[in-house]
């Protein structure tokens, strides 16, 4: 398969890591891209919080030394923010490539009009996606791209996705990615890949990415047969398995595509990305948050319910290093595994959405991002 350009960045091959709150942070990033390449994104950073200079937020858009391309997800319902927050971020030479999100589904994000809430109001995703892209230009002189990731509508009554591909294409956007489900359908029904098809034949002069229930290296080859996209995006198919990027690479070669690891290899993986959290956090820190990446590294493999309590339970790098001393390194991963939930994949039971929302989709509403960043999505 061909390479992927988004505006001067060249994506080879044309897999790109899904941003992910609370996921995608820099140790994971390298992680990954130690198996395969492609392109890496950071997890979702709030506009307004940079512009108001929240130190945490400015933390979360830091890059580690061995990323080759600064790649960053912004969210934000207002088009100053987002203007302003993109003129810091390219002028102080902070980023390469940009994405704007309105995909999320996640309640705190839709009750305020961002995530997948904000391409129903049409005029205004124009406006802010057009902010986004004018700034990026004026900082860089156009060799920061912007792209835009959103799902196929609120829900199939208020379907979106044929529009925003076309604004976004319209407003100057380097490509669009399609997460093939509504934001009603949250994690749940499959993704609908025949909407990758159909918004690819309407959007001909930009990429195209495909997302959505890309679990495996066999999916992504199917998801370009199937719908012709130009790139395949991939989310909760990598939590606890970041070796699949070496599975795409291949498998869009045409090459042979890599076994399941046994347990042994997973254990080194693990420890690989203990060392990459600690050197990153500066020394030894709390290990809490790396809880449910060891649930998902676990997932599957035959290793008993007290080495899974152990792993909700771990605090340092010695718990690790005592949980990783009862696993067999011999224990291959079983049959189907990479098919096993690794996240939230409920639908939901309603989409959290402003007072009046879907009244007229060509109003521009007056509201803003708030400044919490989401802990999913």
């Amino acid at each position: 398969m061909n390479t992927l350009d988004i505006g001067s960045v060249v994506v080879d091959p044309p897999v790109v890591l899904a941003p992910m709150a609370g996921v995608t942070d820099a140790p994971f990033r390298v992680l990954c891209a130690s198996f395969g390449g492609g392109l890496f994104v950071n997890q979702m950073v709030t506009a307004r919080a940079l512009v108001e200079g929240h130190e945490s937020s400015w933390d979360l858009a830091r890059f580690h030394p061995a990323e080759r391309t600064r790649s960053l997800q912004l969210y934000g319902t207002d088009a100053h923010y987002v203007s302003e927050a993109v003129r810091r971020l390219v002028g102080q030479d902070m980023v390469d490539h940009l994405d704007l999100n309105f995909g999320c589904p996640a309640p705190k994000v839709t009750r305020n009009g961002g995530g997948a809430a904000l391409p129903y109001k049409r005029r205004l995703l124009a406006r802010v996606i057009g902010a986004a892209v004018d700034a990026a230009a004026s900082e860089s002189g156009g060799s920061v791209p912007v792209t835009v990731k959103f799902r196929m509508g609120i829900d199939d009554e208020h379907l979106t996705y044929m529009d925003a591909g076309r604004i976004a294409e319209s407003e100057g956007a380097a490509a669009v990615a399609l997460h093939a489900r509504t934001a009603l359908d949250h994690y749940g029904p499959p993704a609908r890949w025949g909407a990758i098809a159909e918004l690819k034949d309407a959007v001909r002069t930009i990429p195209v990415l495909g997302n959505g229930d890309v679990m495996t290296a066999r999916d992504a080859t199917a998801m370009v047969a199937d719908t012709g996209c130009d790139g395949v995006v991939i989310g909760r198919g990598c939590l606890g398995r970041p070796w699949i990027f070496g599975e795409l690479e291949a498998a869009l070669r045409g090459d042979p595509v890599p076994g399941s690891p046994r347990l042994g290899v997973v254990a080194d993986v693990v420890r690989r990305h203990v060392g990459l959290l600690v050197e990153w956090h500066g020394g030894e820190h709390r290990l809490t948050a790396f809880r449910k990446h060891l649930s998902w590294y676990l997932k599957g493999y035959p290793v008993g319910p007290e080495v899974r309590r152990m792993a909700s339970q771990i605090d340092s790098v010695a718990d690790v290093e005592r949980l990783l001393d009862r696993l067999d390194p011999d224990a291959p991963a079983p049959e189907g595994a990479a098919g096993f939930n690794r996240s939230h994949s409920n639908p939901l039971r309603r989409v959290a959405l402003p007072d009046r929302w879907l009244e007229d989709p060509e109003d521009i509403p007056g509201v803003s991002a708030p400044i919490a960043v989401p802990s999913g999505g």
